[in-house]
């Protein structure tokens, strides 16, 4: 199969001008007005016009042309199974912390692809590095003034840079950001801080060198390096000393460019024995995806929530919320400010065994370290955080990492009632729970 007919159907939206087409999931769009887009950026533009020519071969075949007549800037209402129809651009590095050469075999197949793809930047926000951007990519992100694009840095030393990627195209970076300067692409930037490598006296010069392009820079993000326990080589982790000089540091470049675009990641103030600062460090939230804020965001979401919570349940019922390293203290001190009567609010920690427990989000946490840990606890209500669960489209599946699914966990105790948390930032949808009692 030619991969640029790789247009796939995943579903129509009701009432759009697909659904009254009766195109169905599983069907392959083949051309519009003659022409194979290769990804939804070309396919948004392609089909802004008035009049739209639709090749389709559906499920079962039958190939059908559609003659359209539609409102300028109207969409078609497809939802594709890809964004991107020509296959992604595959990650040509072999970085020192990859976190996906750091996984066990045995798998979801999805999770051991690395992609390191502009397009998928631009319209999922997830990170490239531009090691493989060609001349014909920056042509069409200058053509279709692509903006933001999410980047991994690390750093702007060449040589660094390079031996960070493992790839000789790495030490273009500060070129590249400078072309992007001038066409006015917006970025998020990245950098993973790898101790003795890429912090200190080499984050200062990185974070320096930004400065030359601070016009398009919209927010950078440091991060501290994930360590698996099935990492081969010895690598060193971020300690409390790092975390601290890395905060200082972060805060003098602020304070040098009189504008607050760098932060450090909620994990370096935990690290750092310091709570997490105000609203006003993080700006717009724009590296929440990252861990940067997440744990402020909740904060002041309980805070505001706790004066809506009712007072009392009429039946004695006990809410247990089961989350990662990361967030387990701060729900054990919501704990001690809730007061509900006949409401037992409990607060399980899932220790990462499959990882290896210096691995402490809740987005890595497997189906089996939850059972293992609740398994023979008599539960109510169960609250999971969604970043547990494999992401689909704005939803998610019943998956975990693992393969194990949320029917493995019902297997338990028939009686337990599994609440999925969709904004882990906020403390909204526990409210509702509780309120519902």
């Amino acid at each position: 199969m030619n991969k640029k007919h790789n247009m796939i159907v995943e579903s129509v939206i009701e009432n759009s001008i697909a659904d009254e087409l009766e195109i169905k999931s599983g069907d392959k769009i083949l051309s519009i007005n003659n022409q194979t887009p290769i990804d939804i950026i070309d396919y948004s533009f392609i089909i802004n016009d008035e009049e739209i020519n639709l090749l389709v071969e559906h499920k079962n075949g039958e190939l059908e042309e559609y003659e359209i007549e539609k409102d300028f800037d109207e969409d078609l209402g497809i939802v594709f199974t890809s964004a991107v129809f020509d296959g992604i651009k595959r990650c040509c590095n072999h970085c020192i912390f990859c976190f996906v050469d750091q996984q066990p075999k045995g798998l979801r197949e999805s999770l051991y692809v690395k992609d390191d793809d502009w397009r998928l930047s631009y319209i999922q926000g997830t990170y490239v590095t531009l090691t493989n951007l060609s001349e014909e990519d920056f042509e069409r992100i200058e053509k279709y003034h692509i903006s933001p694009l999410f980047i991994s840095i690390h750093t702007t030393n060449p040589d660094l840079r390079v031996k960070m990627t493992r790839n000789p195209n790495a030490k273009k970076i500060m070129e590249q950001l400078k072309r992007f300067k001038k066409i006015k692409t917006k970025i998020h930037a990245q950098i993973v801080l790898c101790p003795s490598i890429n912090d200190g006296e080499e984050l200062k010069r990185t974070l320096n060198d930004l400065k030359s392009v601070k016009s398009i820079i919209k927010s950078i993000a440091i991060v501290p390096v994930g360590i698996s326990k099935y990492r081969k080589e010895e690598f060193k982790r971020v300690d409390k000393k790092i975390a601290l000089e890395t905060i200082k540091i972060v805060e003098d470049f602020n304070n040098s460019i009189k504008k607050q675009i760098a932060m450090v990641s909620d994990e370096f103030f935990l690290m750092a024995g310091l709570d997490v600062p105000e609203k006003k460090y993080y700006g717009d939230f724009l590296q929440i995806e990252d861990g940067v804020g997440s744990i402020r965001l909740l904060k002041d979401s309980f805070k505001k929530c706790l004066k809506k919570m009712k007072k009392q349940i009429k039946t004695p019922t006990k809410i247990t919320i089961a989350t990662a390293q990361s967030a387990y203290k701060l729900f054990c001190e919501f704990k001690k400010e809730i007061n509900v009567k006949n409401l037992e609010f409990e607060v399980i920690e899932i220790k990462n065994k499959f990882f290896g427990e210096d691995i402490n989000v809740a987005g890595l946490i497997v189906g089996q370290d939850i059972i293992d840990t609740i398994k023979d606890k008599n539960i109510q209500h169960l609250i999971l955080p969604s970043v547990m669960l494999q992401k689909n489209g704005e939803s998610y599946k019943e998956i975990f990492l693992d393969g194990k699914t949320l029917d493995d966990i019902r297997q338990l105790n028939k009686n337990t009632k599994i609440h999925i948390l969709n904004n882990y930032y906020g403390f909204e949808e526990i409210l509702q729970i509780i309120n519902n009692l």
